[in-house]
């Protein structure tokens, strides 16, 4: 009877060693780099779904008067785009990034966690079927605008409890994966691998994983107290009751602002990897690197208040929240400098990964720029509320999050797949986006300084010039994407073998960035000596 069994296990231990094939292979994935792959492809359609949305905005706004939606829908296609990029396009993104990099960076077998790593992906899906389907029940989608501020966001009928569920969901599935991104970093380096000798990407995630276990708890908080106010009598933000809706600003920003810098943080990791690959050069001042994506995420806990000067506050609070904020650009400006001396006197070579990282490095630039103009308090009382407003966080997030996550998937993929995607199609995603995101978003600085308002469908005629400049920008950038995705599949599904040096040809020293990583067992004891 006991061979029996031991035979019967051994049988049962076969059947477990053979992979799973078909739908059950992404269904039940384990395995880290599948889990990345789900993350990317479902980032990607959430990208298009939200890009969308924009189309049909900036289509509304080619010129004044109500052409294609009522106002109702705009706002709540404004509410959606935004709600859609950040949670289903950006931060998947980034997650699905790191779970393709940080176990081969870092010398690991897997992710720390893979059963939660599979079930924090597969609450997306049904979180955003939930937030999207909000469009058809009675009253329409949520009309609040992204940050949901009450008495507003309270008024939106059968579609507020779905959306307050979905936020939960997209939290729940952001703190899974953050708690499993600090234990495989913390738990499972190569020996010999000490924190400051992680590569940079790995070093953005581990902080930004702080950030997201710090911050989501706030806006689950934050929804649950408008849930209540809304089915169950509580005054939380009801003046009526003794409530306070300032309040709700306050907590909200306490999340909306760190949550900035977790789509941001994670791009500076990946523009620290590939500026030195393509300048051949190791980056300039690494360690102050890590010390400046610390100071930036310890600070964007402090300047919530940045986003609430218009709100009335004590004359110390908004010297305290304007100093604070513009006290961020000096480590954000140390790391511009960093980058700018890993190019300089570098052997540069121009691939489309090198491309994107360049205009990240300007473009993040100029929304930097705008956000210092932003903190000053006089000036904010001007641009608050206005397009301007609109420019300078595009800026950041659409050249700054996307491109970096961009050059990331162009640096990365013939690691991932083993094949070389087609370079023409990609340098020709790069000059149209890149061309395309300025014709974009850059009027919108001008429309905002000369008063006109966000979130409205309709404008006065002095604004038209502009809007349909932005509009056709929009256009444009939008179809150039398709490209992107064209790349992504056609590379996915096979072209030219990735030799060993994947950017052959560029340079005579060549780069082996696409060899496997290091065995766990190597030692790092001794620094390796630069050539």
């Amino acid at each position: 009877m006991a061979y029996a069994q031991a035979n019967d296990t051994a049988h049962h231990d076969d059947h477990h060693d053979q992979p799973a094939t078909g739908i059950k292979r992404w269904l039940f994935a384990t395995n880290h780099k599948d889990i990345g792959t789900m993350y990317l492809v479902f980032s990607l359609i959430m990208f298009f779904i939200g890009g969308a949305m924009a189309m049909v905005i900036r289509a509304e706004l080619f010129q004044p008067g109500l052409q294609l939606v009522d106002p109702v829908l705009f706002n709540q296609l404004t509410t959606n785009h935004a709600l859609v990029m950040i949670f289903g396009a950006v931060m998947p993104a980034f997650v699905g990034l790191a779970n393709w990099m940080i176990p081969m960076q870092i010398g690991a077998p897997d992710m720390a966690l893979p059963r939660m790593n599979n079930f924090s992906f597969w609450i997306l899906p049904f979180a955003f079927t939930l937030l999207l389907s909000t469009f058809l029940v009675p009253g329409g989608a949520a009309a609040g605008g992204w940050t949901l501020y009450p008495p507003l966001s309270l008024q939106t009928g059968d579609s507020f409890p779905m959306l307050i569920f979905a936020i939960h969901m997209m939290g729940i599935s952001s703190i899974m994966g953050a708690i499993n991104v600090i234990v495989t970093i913390m738990n499972m380096r190569a020996p010999g691998m000490n924190l400051l000798r992680m590569p940079l990407f790995t070093w953005s995630w581990l902080i930004t994983a702080y950030l997201l276990i710090a911050v989501m708890p706030v806006l689950a908080g934050a929804v649950t107290m408008l849930l209540t106010d809304h089915f169950f009598g509580t005054s939380f933000f009801n003046a009526a009751g003794g409530g306070d809706p300032i309040m709700f600003e306050h907590i909200f920003w306490f999340f909306g602002h760190p949550e900035v810098y977790i789509m941001v943080l994670p791009a500076f990791g990946i523009i620290s990897e590939i500026l030195p690959t393509f300048s051949r050069k190791p980056l300039f001042g690494a360690t102050s690197m890590i010390y400046a994506i610390a100071s930036i995420a310890f600070l964007s806990f402090i300047v919530w208040g940045h986003h609430m000067f218009v709100d009335g506050m004590p004359l110390a609070a908004q010297l305290f929240y304007m100093m604070s904020t513009m006290l961020i650009a000096v480590p954000t400006g140390v790391k511009v400098f960093n980058w700018t001396a890993t190019m300089w006197r570098g052997s540069l070579s121009f691939e489309p990964p090198m491309l994107f990282a360049l205009a990240f490095l300007f473009l993040f630039s100029i929304g930097g720029f705008s956000g210092l103009m932003l903190a000053i308090v006089p000036a904010d009382f001007q641009y608050n509320q206005t397009y301007f407003v609109v420019a300078h966080f595009h800026y950041v997030l659409v050249p700054g999050a996307i491109f970096g996550i961009m050059a990331g998937v162009y640096y990365w993929l013939p690691k991932w797949t083993g094949h070389m995607y087609n370079m023409t199609l990609a340098k020709a995603h790069f000059w149209l986006s890149a061309i395309f995101v300025n014709v974009l978003f850059f009027p919108q600085h001008f429309l905002g300084l000369a008063g006109m308002p966000r979130r409205i469908p309709d404008y006065a005629v002095q604004f038209t010039d502009w809007n349909m400049v932005s509009s056709i920008g929009g256009f444009f950038f939008g179809a150039s994407q398709i490209l992107f995705a064209i790349v992504v599949v056609q590379c996915a599904r096979g072209g030219k073998k990735a030799t060993s040096i994947v950017w052959e040809g560029t340079h005579p020293t060549g780069l082996e960035w696409t060899l496997p990583s290091p065995a766990p067992y190597h030692s790092f004891s001794t620094a390796p000596e630069i050539p």
